[in-house]
């Protein structure tokens, strides 16, 4: 014998959530007759005592002429009138039981209804059906509110599907993008029987360029996913260290970039401690300075400020450049967005903000950017300080 019939018969047999409530309703409902009825019962047997109070051995005449001791009368009446009552009482209740049953196996089904509707919408969910909704429409009720916050994160689903397919295709592109370039530049240079040392010179010298590209991106691909792999989630590195610090390594990393495009830096570092992941941190303020000198022009300005009031630390970057719009800011902070330029014709990844928010997330901070008129961005970074967080406090800035 194969254990198909028994699968095809355990759904069926199974204990649904319809079928324990309509059985607990049932039993309540019979034991709270059974009860009425015992005590009925028992109140018509004390009750029906009126010879009590005679003398022993007295007679009662009855209707149709006979005496009658009156104790075998009053006896005759009691199990008379006690049967009778259980009798319809027993008939009654069953009634009523089956009745409620039925009623309580159809409400059950009524109030459920939504759940088999979350069942057959997440069955029916896949790549192509994120766009279904239960769109419950019955009472404001507990079912209500269920399939309310089903449809809510069926949304924040759907939203990080498209956000992982826009992230893998635009890291696609960037990844395709330096590769095409050294595949053209070797195919070119080979197909070219005249080529010279020159030629190939300067072939190596672009594969080298398109592979420190290719080479940066997954750099930064991988410091992004280990940003968001540790968003709220415990650290796995917690170490005291000063924002003010980190900043001056980021300007001196610059430092020729600096001077090559004349900026005028105006600094004003005041300890910033806080408790964190030191190399995350060191990107953050490195991605906030190159980003800052990277969308900066010939003879712009670039401030960068630190400090802390022992609740919160902060690091504030603003530079000069071409203008963004204050709609466009919160984009930046996508991956692969730089500020309305061409993806293909910037420089840098495009993740230097997405690594920053990333950042800021996984150690409880924030993180906001305001368009400057005229040009160029201010993004500030507000982290919990170094007292703050050893104490367990997140306190809002």
């Amino acid at each position: 014998m194969t254990g198909t019939p028994r699968e095809e018969l355990r759904p069926r047999l199974r204990p649904t959530l319809r079928l324990r409530l309509t059985l607990l309703n049932g039993v309540l409902l019979v034991g709270a007759g059974a009860i009425l009825v015992l005590l009925a019962w028992l109140l018509v047997r004390d009750a029906l005592r009126p010879t009590d109070e005679l003398l022993p051995g007295t007679t009662v005449l009855l209707a149709d002429g006979r005496s009658m001791d009156a104790a075998a009368w009053q006896r005759q009446l009691v199990d008379s009138a006690s049967g009778e009552l259980l009798a319809k009482g027993l008939a009654a209740l069953l009634a009523i039981g089956t009745v409620g049953v039925v009623g309580a196996y159809a409400v059950a089904g009524r109030a459920l209804r939504p759940l088999h509707q979350v069942t057959a919408t997440a069955r029916r969910l896949g790549e192509t059906t994120l766009d279904q909704r239960i769109s419950y429409s019955g009472a404001n009720d507990e079912v209500a509110e269920l399939a309310d916050t089903f449809d809510e994160m069926l949304d924040r689903i759907a939203a990080a599907f498209e956000a992982q397919k826009r992230f893998v295709a635009n890291a696609s592109h960037e990844l395709r993008t330096p590769l095409a370039v050294m595949r053209t530049e070797i195919d070119v240079t080979l197909s070219d029987d005249e080529a010279d040392a020159g030629e190939y010179r300067r072939m190596a010298t672009v594969v080298r360029d398109a592979s420190e590209r290719a080479n940066g991106l997954v750099d930064a691909l991988l410091v992004l996913a280990r940003s968001e792999a540790q968003t709220g989630r415990r650290l796995g590195r917690r170490t005291e260290c000063d924002l003010a610090a980190g900043t001056l390594n980021a300007l001196s990393a610059v430092r020729r970039e600096v001077e090559r495009i004349k900026l005028d830096v105006q600094t004003s570092l005041e300890p910033a401690p806080v408790v964190g992941d030191p190399g995350l941190l060191d990107r953050l303020a490195g991605n906030l300075i190159e980003n800052a000198v990277r969308y900066n022009h010939l003879h712009g300005r670039l401030w960068v400020r630190t400090g802390s009031d022992g609740q919160r630390s902060w690091l504030v970057v603003g530079n000069t450049g071409f203008e963004v719009d204050q709609a466009d800011v919160p984009g930046l902070f996508e991956p692969f967005r730089r500020g309305g330029r061409e993806r293909t014709g910037a420089r840098g990844s495009g993740l230097g903000l997405s690594i920053v928010r990333a950042v800021c997330d996984a150690h409880g901070g924030t993180v906001t950017a305001v368009a400057q008129p005229g040009g160029g961005l201010e993004v500030t970074v507000s982290l919990p300080a170094a007292d703050a967080a050893s104490t367990g406090e997140n306190p809002s800035r």
